[in-house]
């Protein structure tokens, strides 16, 4: 019931700046967070950052200083500000929202994007 397309992803070199997009459609006024997760081979799919209904923000410590999440509302769509890129940023990057519901209790709905590549090399 939502649907999430990633774009922004590619090749950048160390220290370098990437920005991440991600447009919801569909049932989006129930989407209370939506957030970034990272995937690189023989990983787990990690948090990277995560932004609220209030704007409440929080990262990983591996990018907190360095990536920036932000909401347009009016656009349906977060934002992914990486700066000062590093090689272990390399991986396939996840948008994520939850949707909550309640039928006489509530029930939380996770959605992903198809993911896009970010490659950090010199």
């Amino acid at each position: 019931q939502v649907q999430l397309v990633e774009s922004g992803g590619g090749l950048v070199q160390p220290g370098g700046s990437l920005r991440l997009s991600c447009t919801a459609s569909g049932s989006i006024d129930d989407i209370y967070s939506m957030g970034w997760y990272r995937q690189a081979p023989g990983n787990e799919r990690d948090l990277v950052a995560v932004i609220d209904s209030d704007s409440s923000t929080k990262y990983a410590d591996s990018v907190n200083g360095r990536f920036t999440i932000s909401r347009d509302n009016a656009k349906n769509t977060v934002y992914l500000q990486m700066n000062s890129l590093k090689p272990e940023d390399t991986a396939v990057y996840y948008c994520n929202a939850k949707r909550g519901e309640y039928i006489g209790y509530e029930v939380i709905y996770d959605y992903w994007g198809q993911g896009t590549q970010v490659t950090v090399s010199s």
